[in-house]
Order: C-alpha cells, then structure tokens, then sequence
C-alpha cells in the first residue's frame, strides 16, 4: 500500500469496527422498559416523586421534596429534562424552573406522541448563589414510556403507538453501517 499502513492492519481495525457496531444494539436492548433513578443521600432532597410511565400527549409531572435542613436554603430548583422518541433520536435537554407549592417543589412537561422515555435531572440553586447538581452528572432518572420501541422491541401496557411507529426505521442503522465497512474494507483489499 503506498499510505504505509499495512493491510492486516486495516482488515483488523474495520472487522473491530464491524464487531463493535453489530454488537451496540444488543447491549442497549437488556435495558429497555427499566425505569432508572439514583440515590438522593447527601443531597438535600427527600423525595422525588413521578409517574411510573410517560404517556405521550399527557402531563408528567415531578415533585421534589428537600429535607428540613435544605428547604429554606433554596432559592431555586430546576428539572432539566431530555425526551427520545420510538425512532431512535433524543431531543436536546431543556432547562424548566420548578414551581414551589408550599410544601415541595413541582413541574409539569407533556411528551410528545412518540415518546420512548424522559431522562431528567434536579438543578438546586442555593441562596449562598452555589447550585448542586442531581447526579453531579448526567440524567439521573429515566421514565419509560407506557408505548416504546426500543432496538427493535415494543414495550408498555399500551399499543398506541405501534402501529403509528411500526414503518420508523431504527433497525435500518446497524445494517447501513455494517455495509459501509464492508464496502471500505473491500476497496482497502483491492488496493
């Protein structure tokens, strides 16, 4: 080859390539239909309370509730949510101030009509102007739909949105991608 790389090595990294994406679906896929939430020790909060699925078209509310020591040293709490959808795509996050009710802390959203899951996470802001993140990083809690596709499986105790997401494409990914490295690791073996 006149790059240099010699073609064993090229064979190798494509077939890792190849492996690697033929094997993303299948490890996404044991998760699907798991709701997801991390502790709330040490972070002030007491409870955070939600609906066991999201159903599209419909309020999600959530409810937070900080601990005697925390709550008059609040000045703000946001819920930062992120809603992907039954073909395969999140939505970018988006930052909404919570209300406060006397007693806690609540905000609503209404996903759209193909929503698989709501990731979301709490924003406090202190009034000593420092914020805590919960979890420090990342989405912290996960609701699934009560109408998901995920990796090829339908899941929730509704059909709704089977027939309305049957003809999306998200298995169409794997196979695109693995005829793109078939292709270029042929055009490597002609040179």
């Amino acid at each position: 080859m006149s790059d240099g790389i010699p073609r064993p090595i090229v064979r190798q990294v494509l077939l890792a390539l190849l492996l690697l994406v033929s094997l993303a679906p299948s490890a996404n896929a044991s998760q699907g239909g798991v709701n997801e939430e991390p502790s709330l020790e040490g972070t002030g909060v007491e409870t955070v309370l939600h609906p066991i699925a999201a159903s599209a078209g419909e309020f999600f509310e959530v409810s937070v509730s900080l601990n005697d020591e925390s709550e008059g040293n609040v000045s703000m709490v946001n819920w930062v949510t992120q809603i992907c959808i039954n073909s395969g795509i999140c939505y970018p996050p988006e930052k909404h101030s919570m209300e406060w009710g006397g007693d806690s802390w609540g905000g609503t959203i209404v996903p759209g009509e193909t929503v698989t899951y709501v990731n979301w996470n709490i924003e406090i802001q202190w009034e000593d102007g420092n914020s805590t993140s919960i979890p420090e990083n990342g989405f912290g809690w996960k609701v699934w739909s009560d109408c998901w596709y995920d990796n090829g499986t339908w899941g929730g105790d509704s059909i709704d949105c089977q027939e309305a997401g049957s003809s999306s494409i998200p298995g169409f990914v794997t196979p695109l991608a693995i005829v793109s490295i078939s292709m270029a690791a042929l055009m490597v073996w002609r040179e």
